[in-house]
């Protein structure tokens, strides 16, 4: 593999994204030290994925490595430890150059995403971050992150550093041409409500009648049988307005998030996000023809050099009727442009202009980026 990059791009590329499944996870740094050795890479970041994405293929559950270079790219090497709301452990106190975008990798049970981005909006405003949490563990301390490279050396005595907890990133320079897509893959149903009563990630009512009143309607008066089933099979999301100055709102003005149950006997509905009083929501399904259309129509008529994928460990096979869709996608829309990705337990990417933790969601970087034609 590291023969093939070698072939292909050449040694010692500006960033080198590497990922392997469970059964390599033991050996992560061997074979960080691998590409350390042989690339030469300025940056070189990677974690351990229960599944791995490269050119028009989803590994999944199976042992696999996808190792992605590029370049020229100005860059610089993060560690990070927990974040709680202030700087993290690891933040660079001053910034060699203004950044144009972060890659992320991080540990699910020890990296507190939310809050890493509320500090990172006082301090780089409208940044976008794109990445994902490692998923090759089901509990703390089981997931491996890497982080290496002659950046880091600099700063770092020893080779690539591999832990189990917090973060590694990568800062990318101002001239870098970058764009983020992010595909929730859900579509608004029904009409735009205001919540009038709410008390955390519980939805009582929606402009004065409870929640759940407003679903039954909405099932019964503007939905057909397949969308019913939809939601039957949990495919029922709440979405809320980013944006609430906007007049209209559409695919992609809501952050959305999965409904996790209802209690009848007051008529609410629970949500995994804080839903706070005066949000304006609309409801949303996700099924796999829904997810399948908007990231085709999210890419449609994009050009890219290379790009990286971090997909939701929910979507693949388990989603879509055929294997490798996500990365078919990618390569039909934006012409076989080099990718990799890992299956994520949580995904980074901006919606609205700010960054958030997603689920079920397809989030992209591209690179080199330009109109189609």
């Amino acid at each position: 593999m590291i023969g093939q990059v070698l072939e292909r791009a050449g040694p010692r590329p500006d960033l080198a994204l590497l990922f392997v499944t469970p059964p390599h996870a033991g050996a992560l740094e061997d074979a960080a030290r691998a590409v350390e050795s042989t690339l030469e890479p300025r940056v070189l970041l990677g974690c351990a994925a229960e599944s791995v994405a490269g050119p028009r293929r989803e590994v999944e559950q199976a042992a696999a490595v996808a190792l992605w270079t590029g370049g020229p790219i100005e860059a610089e090497a993060l560690v990070l430890g927990p974040s709680d709301g202030e700087a993290p452990e690891g933040w660079p106190a001053e910034l060699s150059f203004a950044p144009a975008g972060l890659l992320l990798l991080a540990d699910p049970f020890s990296f507190d995403a939310d809050s890493f981005f509320g500090w990172l909006e006082g301090r780089l405003p409208g940044l976008p971050v794109t990445g994902g949490m490692a998923s090759a563990a089901r509990g703390a301390g089981g997931n491996r992150l890497v982080a290496g490279g002659r950046d880091l050396a600099r700063r770092r005595a020893g080779p690539a550093r591999v832990t189990s907890q917090g973060a590694v990133g990568a800062l990318l320079g101002p001239g870098v041409r970058m764009e983020t897509v992010v595909s929730q893959g859900c579509r608004p149903v029904g009409r735009p409500w205001a919540v009038t009563r709410s008390e955390r990630n519980i939805v009582y009512e929606l402009a004065g009648r409870p929640a759940l009143e407003r679903l039954f309607d909405l099932a019964q008066r503007d939905l057909d049988d397949h969308e019913v089933a939809t939601i039957n099979a949990g495919g029922l999301h709440l979405g809320r307005v980013i944006d609430e100055h906007r007049a209209t709102f559409g695919r992609g003005d809501f952050l959305v998030r999965n409904v996790l149950g209802a209690d009848h006997a007051v008529g609410a509905i629970a949500v995994n996000d804080t839903i706070e009083l005066g949000t304006t929501v609309q409801f949303h399904l996700r099924d796999a023809a829904t997810a399948d259309e908007d990231l085709k129509e999210l890419v449609a008529g994009r050009r890219a050099e290379a790009a990286l994928l971090f997909t939701c460990n929910g979507r693949g096979t388990r989603l879509f009727r055929r294997p490798d869709h996500d990365v078919s996608v990618v390569a039909d829309a934006l012409g076989d442009p080099p990718v990799a990705g890992f299956f994520a337990a949580g995904e980074f990417g901006p919606v609205g202009g700010r960054n958030f933790l997603h689920g079920f969601t397809a989030s992209l970087a591209l690179f080199g980026t330009g109109p189609s034609g």
